[in-house]
């Protein structure tokens, strides 16, 4: 699976803290990340990490691309809803497109703790469905 980890300052702490937490999961799986929070998840961690520019840089928009190419799986963005950022329009960007194209999201720490156990015991397999060519051929049964 593909996954993207996104932090806003206040939060990168936190998303270190889960990674560490998580690394046996995370190792398994493909990750990407914006700028710093790639970088500091990946001196903390050892995890390999793919890095795209700065959110206010362009890097939710990067990762949003992502989305709507069907090439992410889970996106973990912890974001701090009380600071204002200058490029809000583009994480309600990354949110919408999460949510059009049926990404799971966790934009707080609990959500992504479900997310990655449950990524883990394999209650996400449903994306191998979406990443599939027989999507254009199937309705997915639920």
């Amino acid at each position: 699976m593909k996954i993207a980890l996104i932090a806003h300052d206040r939060k990168k702490d936190l998303i270190i803290q889960l990674c560490t937490a998580y690394q046996p999961v995370l190792e398994k799986h493909e990750l990407f990340a914006t700028g710093t929070t790639g970088l500091r998840i990946s001196e903390a961690t050892g995890l390999n990490v793919h890095r795209f520019k700065s959110g206010p840089l362009g890097g939710d928009q990067q990762i949003g691309a992502l989305i709507s190419e069907n090439e992410m799986d889970i996106v973990i963005f912890l974001r701090d809803p009380l600071a204002a950022m200058p490029h809000e329009p583009d994480v309600t960007a990354l949110i919408r497109l999460s949510d059009v194209y049926e990404i799971p999201l966790a934009t707080k720490i609990g959500t992504a703790e479900v997310l990655l156990r449950g990524l883990d015991a394999g209650f996400i397999d449903w994306r191998h469905f979406y990443n599939s060519d027989e999507k254009d051929n199937l309705e997915p049964e639920f």
